[in-house]
């Protein structure tokens, strides 16, 4: 997590927008946090960070939708170990898409961690595309936000004390850690309440 935030860290102060995104679709959360740190210190600006996460997150669910819905259970059986999504627990997500339809998509990417499945299940099922993109979109607003909050707030608390405390650096970096590790924890056991 440290060395993934220092590279995160390296490639956005030297390449700036342009490799912004790609890294919001690969490791969304990481790469919006440690870029809206930045935007408080005045390197980016926070609302193209908001703007660039939400895309990001929006692109990478596009894709999960296109392998359920171009492959479908073959997707699943031959690379789903490798994410971590199962026959069982595709099954399960279209109960779910079954009684909520389009909530499901905005309720998972903004409270469990079964984002994969859930996108991969949504193009199972042969969800309409629109549908899909708005609720994505809706779901994605929140979550960036929230993620771009809580980076542009420790970014200004580093700045903030950092004149005063030498080591404040290595505070907030820690309580970023200890945020992203709390949020991780509660998603994957909210998706165990879903699973089980």
């Amino acid at each position: 997590m440290v060395d993934t935030g220092q590279n995160i860290i390296t490639f956005l102060t030297h390449y700036g927008y342009w490799i912004m995104l790609p890294l919001m679709i690969i490791e969304g959360p990481i790469a919006t946090i440690v870029a809206a740190m930045l935007a408080s210190f005045g390197v980016f600006s926070w609302i193209v960070v908001l703007f660039l996460s939400i895309l990001g997150d929006v692109l990478g669910d596009i894709v999960w939708y296109g392998f359920g819905y171009f492959y479908g259970m073959s997707f699943v059986n031959k690379f789903g170990k490798y994410v971590g999504i199962t026959e069982k627990l595709i099954a399960r997500m279209e109960k779910y898409f079954a009684k909520h339809g389009g909530k499901t998509i905005f309720a998972v990417k903004s409270t469990t961690g079964l984002c994969w499945a859930t996108f991969v299940a949504a193009g199972i099922i042969k969800m309409n595309f629109k549908k899909f993109v708005v609720y994505s979109i809706l779901g994605g607003i929140v979550w960036s936000g929230f993620l771009v909050a809580m980076g542009y707030f420790y970014g200004y608390l580093w700045r903030e004390i950092g004149d005063y405390i030498q080591w404040i650096g290595w505070v907030v970096a820690g309580i970023v850690i200890v945020s992203y590790l709390l949020m991780t924890f509660y998603k994957k056991h909210q998706s165990k309440k879903i699973i089980d």
